[in-house]
């Protein structure tokens, strides 16, 4: 009981919600939840209700097995479900095209292509909210979401810079497109290096994966695959830093003469 009592704050700290009533009563409540996991293979009628509510509000909901979730857990009394709380509403898309409009800059977004690590994905957002981009756009499954950690590795960068959760990243490249915004894909064996890539119009940067880079049909929905020399004997960065190479070239093109 001691030992529950002593993590129970560590779990809130972290944006943990654990047990059964805390999450119906988060799920009413109207809390901003990223994702919910559930116990693979139960049947429990509260944990059913647990997910039609969830899924109902647009909430994530992912099967996990019983050790995922004791690993996962503070408090050590989950019951079956784990909630993470949002640190913040997410936007859509065009609110973010409507921000860059209103400044009356070309729009200047970063995709994240299934960044599963929320510490890669806090420092990204970190950077684009230094280098001025107006949003950051992640898929609804297979990754990150705007959660506790997150948050506090982008040293508060979330609460100024908006990011939309879309359910398809394909889809929005293609709406992207129509809209005037040209892609820039990161890519080992791009065929645009760096230096030539023109940043300076309306752009979508796409960083991909920590392990597989992009997926094949959003690599092929770009317009240039946008290859970072390499000098020494690697031949890959990590994606936080892939995502700050971008930024800033982009940065120095837009505000060359300024």
């Amino acid at each position: 009981m001691d030992r529950e009592k002593r993590t129970a704050p560590e779990a809130e700290a972290d944006g943990l919600i654990e047990g059964r009533n805390a999450v119906v009563e988060a799920l009413r409540a109207g809390e901003h939840i990223d994702k919910i996991y559930l116990q693979k293979g139960e049947t429990d009628k509260t944990l059913g209700h647990i997910a039609s509510k969830a899924r109902a509000a647009g909430v994530v909901v992912v099967e996990a097995d019983k050790r995922k979730l004791d690993a996962m857990s503070r408090t050590h009394a989950h019951q079956g479900v784990i909630a993470l709380a949002a640190v913040r509403e997410y936007v859509s898309v065009e609110s973010i095209l409507q921000s860059a409009a209103d400044k009356g800059e070309p729009p200047l977004l970063v995709i994240c292509d299934e960044i599963s690590d929320p510490h890669n994905l806090g420092a990204i957002i970190r950077t684009a909210e230094c280098a001025g981009a107006h949003g950051v756009v992640i898929p609804k499954r297979r990754s990150a979401g705007l959660t506790a950690v997150v948050a506090k590795t982008s040293a508060g960068a979330v609460a100024h810079l908006p990011v939309a959760r879309v359910p398809n990243l394909t889809a929005l490249l293609k709406d992207l497109k129509k809209q005037g915004v040209w892609i820039y894909g990161t890519a080992a064996g791009g065929n645009t290096t760096l230096y030539s890539a023109d940043l300076k119009g309306p752009a979508a940067i796409v960083i991909g994966s920590e392990g597989d880079g992009m997926s094949r049909l959003v690599a092929e929905s770009c317009d240039f695959l946008v290859s970072i020399p390499m000098r020494g004997k690697l031949n890959s960065l990590n994606a936080s830093a892939a995502a700050a190479i971008l930024l800033y070239e982009a940065v120095r093109q837009r505000g060359a003469g300024q």
